[in-house]
């Protein structure tokens, strides 16, 4: 069978990586401009070198035998290390968080910059919707993407699955990126919080990256909170810069130097509540959904859902019109 899959992030990937494994044709499909998604790499040249962020997903760890065996596997190839500092299973893409995506995107035929709009059916065919033209025909089509815009292409054929999709609510994360000639007189690399700033990293001192060991900037990747987030939603990147890097200050209790790189992005879907189920799979559309909305809000929920899926549509569990 020829599957479409629109969202090229690690569930859907996941998932390609067995449906090619057991024989079937994969075209995968992303609006982004390359692999990463919420596990992206921010890369900023600077005048002590490029400056690297993971801005999005921060490390992965493995809580079940599945996902260690993948971790492990990257970390045996060198796509992955060991980051102590965040949990004793902490694992991060190496030189960046993305390496992990760009490795199982690299074994499949990826289309980047392409954004779907919509599904059409054809009698037992599908045909996915695009700026200006139609990709397919396809056998099946997974839907890969987060929750709020799997909704809108699930509505028109599975109103169970979209409605899934609609029930899963996202919270938002504003992330700040920067960094500073000197190192900060800090003697940690990570902190974590509940309150406007829930996490502080020093990119810089993950394994593979530029540092000032090595002559390179002083790294920071700070997340806002969520209420923090959602109340601060529509600013710009400019203007949330000041009061995330004032709650860092605070928090580290030193007077901050004036930063080299300062930059802000805005997740709209970063944290999504979870559904409940591992995957959705209509045996009689061929059509699925996975992501880490329907498992667990991490990169081994995503990871989870995919394997799911592929497992659903393989025969490993009964194909099922999703309730």
């Amino acid at each position: 069978m020829h599957f479409g899959i629109i969202g090229a992030g690690l569930a859907g990937l996941t998932c390609a990586d067995r449906l090619v494994t057991a024989g079937h044709v994969v075209s995968a499909f992303d609006k982004g401009r390359g692999p990463g998604g919420r596990m992206s790499t921010r890369r900023i040249d600077t005048p002590l070198g490029q400056a690297r962020f993971d801005h999005g997903a921060q490390y992965c760890a493995a809580t079940t035998p599945g996902f260690g065996v993948q971790v492990a596997d990257w970390a045996a190839r060198g796509v992955a290390a060991p980051w102590p500092v965040a949990g004793p299973e902490a694992h991060v893409g190496v030189p960046g968080m993305n390496a992990l995506v760009a490795d199982l995107a690299g074994r499949h035929d990826v289309a980047f910059g392409a954004l779907v709009k919509g599904l059409v059916r054809e009698g037992q065919q599908w045909w996915l919707v695009m700026e200006g033209e139609r990709r397919g025909p396809f056998d099946a089509v997974i839907v890969a993407t987060p929750a709020e815009q799997a909704a809108p292409l699930l509505s028109l054929h599975a109103f169970s699955m979209a409605r899934a999709a609609a029930s899963s609510q996202s919270h938002p994360c504003w992330s700040a990126m920067l960094a500073w000639r000197q190192p900060l007189p800090l003697d940690w690399a990570v902190w974590q919080g509940d309150g406007a700033l829930a996490w502080a990293a020093r990119n810089s001192a993950k394994p593979g990256r530029l540092g000032p060991a090595q002559g390179g900037p002083d790294c920071w990747v700070l997340h806002a909170g969520p209420e923090w987030s959602h109340r601060h939603l529509e600013m710009t990147p400019e203007a949330v810069i000041g009061p995330i890097t004032a709650e860092f200050a605070q928090i580290a209790g030193i007077a901050l130097p004036a930063p080299l790189v300062a930059r802000a992005h805005r997740w709209r879907f970063a944290r999504p509540t979870p559904t409940g189920d591992d995957a959705l799979w209509d045996g009689i559309l061929r059509l699925g959904a996975c992501g880490d909305w329907l498992t667990d809000p991490t990169i081994e929920g995503a990871w989870l859902s995919g394997t799911a899926l592929a497992d659903r549509i393989l025969g490993a569990k009964p194909a099922t019109v999703a309730a």
